[in-house]
């Protein structure tokens, strides 16, 4: 078993044993589970899986970045005195590396781990509040006297928290359509310029 899935097991277990200390019936224990939990234990799993992608695009950009400036500064073509062999491995080594970076850089532009895990953290963190909260008492559940009788104002703020989530996120992707949108108007604007200029090249 991965780590990943020991820990999200460990939550699951540890909340289980929570809840069965509460004094709630079966509808209320079953929406803990599978609505809250459930989304807890996803949203970990999300936010984990966009801080790796997010860490490994941006070390594989930010190394790979500062490397290349010192193989292009190998003039090899000058003073450097290297067989063609090493030359051939400097050259590809090269230009293997800009197409790393660049495609590293892309990818994180496209798909914008950083923010992605940003924002299931912070929503993560939100719900996870929530239950501790709700299971202690404590916080806006603060005047209730048991779990049943705060269990509906806990049960709307969870549905709050994920409401909200989902309206981000579905801004964000909207937002992120557009702009790519817009950019490749702007760039088929850009190439029928060109086109056009040289077709006025032509005829005249």
């Amino acid at each position: 078993m991965g780590k990943k899935d020991s820990y999200q097991k460990n939550i699951k277990e540890d909340f289980d044993k929570l809840f069965e200390g509460m004094k709630l019936g079966d509808v209320q224990k079953h929406f803990l589970r599978s609505r809250w939990l459930d989304q807890v234990i996803w949203m970990e799993g999300k936010a984990n899986f966009s801080r790796d992608r997010h860490y490994l695009l941006r070390i594989t950009t930010i190394v790979g970045g500062i490397i290349l400036p010192a193989l292009v500064s190998l003039n090899i073509n000058s003073t450097l005195q290297v067989n063609d062999r090493v030359k051939n491995v400097i050259i590809w080594s090269t230009f293997s590396l800009s197409q790393i970076v660049a495609i590293s850089a892309a990818i994180e532009e496209f798909f914008h781990y950083g923010e992605r895990w940003r924002h299931y953290r912070r929503t993560v963190e939100s719900l996870k509040s929530q239950g501790w909260q709700f299971s202690q008492l404590t916080g806006p559940y603060y005047n209730y006297t048991s779990h049943e009788e705060a269990f509906n104002l806990f049960a709307g703020h969870v549905e709050d928290i994920i409401q909200r989530d989902v309206e981000i996120y579905s801004t964000q992707v909207v937002q992120e359509k557009k702009e790519q949108q817009q950019s490749q108007d702007n760039s088929i604007l850009m190439l029928n310029t060109k086109i056009n200029n040289l077709q006025d090249k032509k005829e005249e």
